[in-house]
């Protein structure tokens, strides 16, 4: 029995997300798990536009944006043996991303969190946060700021393994940076 048959990752499509997908991928990977890809379009936040904006426009340049963001994660997940279902719904982010997650059987969601804090936080909120008060499935969650994202290891390198003494990528990683 595997741990995780499917695993929801939330994208906004910004590069530094792409540090969430990647993990994402490579924890299905590991588990021989499909992804689910979703992009929640805010529709919300721009109901108070002038009049003169045409919500048609604003509206087809989010669904733009969103198959886009939808699109990068299957691009990353070309070089792998993973699975990749896509979505784009409308609503707001958090609700629909635990709707979608307890809806759709996932067994683990993987997000990121921008690392806000103080007033941006209070003002703004987090939807990572309210995910993870709100789901009954379990949150990962990846902070996404910071450096560059990493590329999801390839169907390759996922099987490798390291010969006694020679650390791998992530031994030499978790040294580096004191975690592991």
């Amino acid at each position: 029995m595997t741990l995780y048959d499917r695993i929801l990752v939330p994208t906004d499509g910004s590069a530094e997300g792409e540090r969430a997908v990647a993990h994402a991928l490579d924890l299905a990977a590991v588990h021989g798990a499909a992804v689910h890809a979703i992009h929640v379009v805010d529709s919300a936040r721009y109901a108070g536009m002038p009049m003169e904006a045409s919500w048609e426009g604003v509206g087809e340049l989010l669904r733009g944006d969103a198959d886009e963001a939808v699109d990068a994660v299957e691009g990353l997940a070309a070089g792998t043996d993973v699975d990749v279902e896509t979505a784009v719904v409308e609503g707001s982010p958090s609700r629909e991303i635990v709707r979608y997650a307890e809806g759709n059987d996932c067994d683990l969601v993987v997000m990121g969190t921008h690392g806000r804090g103080g007033i941006d936080r209070l003002l703004l909120g987090s939807v990572a946060e309210k995910v993870v008060r709100g789901s009954a499935v379990p949150v990962l969650t990846v902070r996404i700021d910071g450096d560059d994202p990493p590329e999801p290891a390839t169907a390759e390198s996922a099987g490798e393994e390291t010969t006694p003494g020679e650390a791998s990528t992530d031994d030499a990683e978790s040294e580096a940076t004191g975690r592991t």
